[in-house]
């Protein structure tokens, strides 16, 4: 009996045994088997669309497959030709292209399906077309293209606009015929908060502004005096290296500098075009970005409607790598991934977003097919 009931008691045990490995590997089977889910990123679109579909719109973006889908009006607001977006993610601010042009500052509701406009002040100007907030997210700036200057506000701890804005109107010309006048066309933050630069079309330079204890813009200096007839309009910073980028407009090309931190100033390191050598039709250059790992240079051409690719060295140089068709109309400007895998690019007179897969190696450009139609898309934001 002993015997038999010993039998029994393995048995039972083994088969329990049997049922727990069999138990755990179906688990283990089940979750091999669970397609990995790609959280998307969301994109935000400025335009300069007319109608029932101006605003801001919301998509959604697939990191892996670089798929653009869901497009969906956000807000309702007329010509947000380029948008900030606060560092939470909770707020969105944007510079309104209208005369007069003002600056609005938006706030997601509970679920996330709508920015309600919390504050709309004027830019004191014409055209306003770039904004900037400072690291400190306690002042906003705005560049006011068509009347050539430009405007600080404080901002309060809420991220709302205060009304009490500092104006400086920008004078002075240059030999293009787009130069008649001054043309304020973009606003950059220093790292460290101690300057603000003003990037001028019409007069080819980059003004620096320091910013006093009192948060106010000091007398400015000549950061960058760019050649007559350049047009600079945007400029842009590398993360980790004291050195600024800038893309002109007029004559299609881009230059490298350093830049002094104490001062301002920056000094050229390099110039180069943004065409091939045997295109004659019209162009004006409008965005431009480095890749996150700072050895690729990026700019667009409107007109020749492509992105003009640079290899850059450590000390600033830039190497032409390739000029990439943007398979659309009016590349006004575009954006990479966060993770640099993908450039996006908004095509405004095509009315579309096209999506590029980024060699991080060479930092050449590769066509993926996927595209999203967007009525007038001027500006695309992570």
């Amino acid at each position: 009996m002993k015997h038999i009931f010993g039998y029994v008691v393995l048995s039972v045990f083994l088969l329990l045994l049997t049922s727990c490995k069999n138990t755990s590997k179906k688990s283990q089977v089940g979750l091999e088997e669970q397609p990995i889910q790609n959280k998307s990123l969301q994109l935000l679109v400025g335009t300069f669309a007319e109608g029932d579909g101006q605003g801001i719109y919301q998509l959604e973006f697939n990191p892996e497959s670089g798929v653009l889908s869901n497009s969906r009006q956000v807000a309702v607001e007329n010509r947000p030709g380029y948008l900030y977006l606060s560092k939470d993610g909770e707020r969105v601010y944007s510079s309104n292209g209208t005369q007069p042009g003002s600056v609005s500052v938006f706030k997601w509701n509970k679920d996330k399906t709508a920015l309600n406009k919390v504050g709309n002040l004027s830019s004191k100007g014409d055209g306003a077309c770039y904004i900037g907030l400072s690291p400190d997210e306690d002042l906003l700036a705005a560049a006011n293209y068509g009347s050539g200057g430009i405007v600080l506000y404080p901002v309060d701890q809420n991220g709302e606009i205060l009304d009490d804005p500092q104006e400086i109107q920008h004078e002075g010309s240059g030999p293009h015929p787009n130069q008649k006048a001054a043309h304020a066309h973009c606003v950059q933050f220093s790292s460290n908060g101690d300057f603000l630069y003003a990037v001028d079309l019409g007069i080819d330079q980059i003004l620096a502004y320091p910013i006093t204890q009192e948060k106010k813009l000091g007398k400015a200096v000549v950061g960058l005096q760019l050649d007559p007839g350049d047009g600079p309009r945007h400029l842009i910073f590398n993360p980790t290296k004291n050195m600024a980028f800038v893309i002109n407009e007029l004559s299609s090309t881009v230059v490298s500098a350093s830049v002094d931190p104490l001062t301002g100033k920056f000094k050229k390191i390099d110039k180069q075009s943004t065409l091939p050598a045997d295109y004659e039709g019209k162009n004006s250059c409008a965005d431009i970005h480095l890749s996150p790992n700072g050895k690729f240079l990026y700019a667009s051409n409107r007109g020749h409607n492509s992105i003009a690719v640079y290899s850059v060295s450590d000390s600033g140089y830039l190497k032409p790598v390739t000029i990439e068709s943007v398979q659309g109309d009016w590349p006004r400007n575009f954006t990479l991934s966060p993770d640099g895998n993908f450039l996006l690019v908004a095509n405004k007179n095509s009315n579309n977003i096209t999506v590029f897969q980024v060699d991080k190696e060479t930092g050449r450009l590769k066509y993926t097919g996927n595209q999203i139609n967007i009525p007038q898309p001027v500006c695309l934001k992570f």
